[in-house]
């Protein structure tokens, strides 16, 4: 599968002047429909010159304008693809080894682009000792929210998952504000409501963390941290396991973190479960 030009951005951000840094940013907010406009278009949204845009496409490895949009074009369709045109390409019963190998695959590219320095970010956010943690998914993805949200519980406190109707998402939004972290959970095709809740919680200052796909859900535009797994396998359906597994990489790193305040944690948390019995 070919690198989505989110991932390049990501591999090549570090290298860029203040300029094409800015482009990309604007892009990563706005992704892909800015790329899909004239230069002299996302020039301006950018408050960069036209040059700075074709030197930023340059360095993304692209020969033109035209050849960047034409990559921006095909993650389009790829984003918008529903099951039943995935099914249509699909391998037939008893196919297992397309699929692991799709998935050992992804975990790879997942984890060329999640970089140390974004793990350490993201740690240093949930480490915060005053700020509380939110988290929430969609359809298919709310049970890693859910999965995560059970171990941040027993590492710190003031963990807390969105379940249930939109509606009581909204109410929650009262309890949000800055210092806060929502991590949000959002794979193609992209939810709206979640869409929604970002909005707002951005509005009242929360730091959102978005786990999401190559292709980006419209949440970015709002997260300070965009965590792009690869979620294509052979199959109609995309796969969550490479977003499980940096899940399962972030608790990890948090509870070596903050290592004292978790084993006193559930130690007294052992203690009062004996207590219970």
């Amino acid at each position: 599968m070919a690198t989505s030009v989110a991932e390049r951005i990501t591999e090549r951000i570090d290298d860029m002047p203040a300029g094409e840094r800015r482009a990309a940013q604007t892009l990563i907010g706005n992704y892909p429909v800015l790329g899909l406009k004239t230069v002299a278009e996302f020039s301006a949204q950018a408050g960069v010159s036209s040059p700075t845009i074709l030197r930023f496409v340059s360095r993304l490895g692209f020969q033109n304008y035209a050849e960047f949009q034409a990559a921006l074009q095909e993650e389009l369709a790829a984003q918008l693809q529903s099951p039943l045109v995935r099914a249509t390409g699909s391998h037939g019963k008893g196919d297992e080894a397309p699929m692991l190998a799709a998935t050992i695959d992804n975990l790879h590219e997942t984890f060329r682009h999640f970089s140390d320095r974004q793990a350490h970010a993201v740690v240093q956010l949930l480490a915060n000792p005053r700020g509380k943690v939110f988290l929430v998914g969609g359809r298919f993805t709310d049970p890693i929210a859910r999965y995560m949200a059970a171990h941040l519980t027993i590492i710190r406190p003031r963990v807390f998952h969105l379940a249930g109707q939109e509606s009581n998402w909204r109410d929650r939004l009262i309890d949000m504000g800055r210092g806060d972290v929502l991590m949000i959970f959002d794979i193609r095709r992209y939810q709206e409501s979640l869409l929604r809740l970002a909005r707002k919680a951005h509005e009242r200052g929360v730091v959102i963390v978005l786990f999401t796909d190559q292709w980006l859900s419209p949440i970015a535009r709002f997260a300070r941290h965009v965590v792009a797994g690869r979620t294509a396998v052979p199959s109609a359906w995309d796969s969550s396991a490479s977003l499980f597994v940096v899940a399962e990489t972030l608790i990890g790193e948090l509870t070596r973190r903050l290592e004292s305040q978790s084993a006193s944690r559930i130690k007294q948390m052992e203690n009062l479960r004996l207590d219970g019995d």
